[in-house]
């Protein structure tokens, strides 16, 4: 596969573009799913396409949550929130509102320089046991240290909770929101799978991994956001924090629905075949009868889906999405061009394949006019459906 990420200028078509091994791998001891050849993380993360900022049901997921989290916990001015993975500063400025001191650190320097232009002071860096290390020495221990979807991203996981637990003040809370493998599997997200995310978590293993630093997972939470995400609590194991009774209950589940057997994962990849076999025969039998095929967004995931099933441009005319960075630019390994949203009006498809399907009822939303000329929304994942 391409680099989800790598988007190709529109000024480099014919250029050469490099294709990685993507394999993933089952550990028969432990059930930490994980990829087996990494890249470079600042290959993949020095800069990144994705901004945080431009979903909207992604910012009221940050404002919920940090409405709860600044009243559960008491937060106020001589309070420290520390988000690790921050992006734009989207989440933190909603502490920053409420007059709490925030603190972000991201590697991609591109959108970091987003997140210090509104006033969100961000390192931008990779985090691990020694630069946990650095901000602590500068005063920087976290009553509330957040790390929303960069989990599954590290290469080193060992090292990165192990610098969660050191920046962790005596009394603070962790919460770490990851992709629930759970989810993954039951709904064929295959196309979840790209060298960013490096690791794919269940719960039994996520608890193991805290507990392998002396941190106790507390309490956990189901969510809807990425397909199906997991919000898991923390604290230091010396405090003897009480545990939810959510925690094993939804252990148990996993257990019960197979995520320790290895039979489970061989189904898996028999059934994401039969997904690409759908979306192809769908868009064969669109494109034979003529009709026009656009995409909507050009998230990492679409890399995935489209390289996989070898679909290109001589199925899918264009994608559009709301990020400038990504506009005027071609969908990796595919020559699928993304253009700015105003080009689904200019063109009327007859079909419009929602590629972050995550946001489908936003996007539905958004573009409801298309119903006027006849087009139909499409979701790709777990299989094809064509929205009324």
């Amino acid at each position: 596969m391409p680099l989800a990420n790598s988007y190709v200028p529109m000024d480099r078509q014919r250029a050469v573009e490099p294709f990685h091994p993507l394999h993933v791998q089952v550990c028969p001891e432990c059930r930490l799913v994980q990829l087996e050849h990494l890249e470079s993380p600042q290959t993949l993360f020095g800069e990144y396409a994705y901004v945080s900022s431009y979903s909207r049901s992604w910012l009221r997921h940050c404002q919920q949550y940090a409405e709860r989290m600044a009243t559960q916990l008491q937060l106020d001015n001589a309070s420290q929130v520390v988000e690790i993975g921050s992006n734009d500063g989207c989440l933190l400025s909603c502490f920053q509102k409420q007059g709490i001191a925030v603190h972000g650190v991201d590697p991609a320097a591109n959108v970091a320089k987003v997140a210090v232009a509104a006033g969100i002071p961000t390192d931008a860096t990779f985090f691990g046991k020694p630069y946990a290390e650095h901000l602590s020495a500068r005063g920087l221990n976290a009553d509330l240290l957040i790390a929303n979807n960069v989990l599954a991203h590290v290469p080193d996981i060992n090292d990165f909770v192990a610098g969660l637990k050191l920046l962790l003040k005596p009394d603070g809370l962790i919460t770490v929101e990851f992709p629930h493998l759970l989810r993954l599997i039951e709904s064929i997200q295959f196309d979840t799978i790209y060298h960013e995310h490096v690791s794919y978590l269940s719960l039994a293993v996520v608890q193991g991994i805290f507990a392998a630093h002396n941190l106790t997972v507390t309490d956990v939470e189901q969510l809807p956001t990425h397909g199906g995400s997991l919000r898991v609590f923390a604290r230091h194991a010396e405090a003897n924090p009480e545990i939810a009774t959510a925690v094993e209950e939804l252990i148990e589940i996993e257990r019960g629905r197979g995520l320790e057997r290895l039979e489970t994962y061989r189904d898996f990849n028999r059934q994401l075949r039969v997904a690409k076999l759908s979306l192809l025969q769908f868009l064969l039998d669109a494109k034979l009868k003529g009709a026009r095929v656009a995409g909507y967004g050009a998230p990492a995931k679409a890399t995935t889906l489209l390289n996989y099933c070898g679909v290109d441009v001589e199925f899918i005319d264009f994608t559009v999405d709301r990020n400038p960075r990504k506009q005027q630019h071609f969908i990796p390994g595919t020559q699928i061009p993304i253009l700015h949203p105003d080009a689904i009006n200019m063109h009327r498809p007859d079909y419009v394949v929602i590629f972050p399907w995550n946001l489908r009822d936003e996007i539905t939303q958004q573009l409801a006019e298309i119903r006027r000329w006849g087009g139909q929304f499409v979701v790709p994942i777990p299989e094809v459906e064509v929205l009324p």
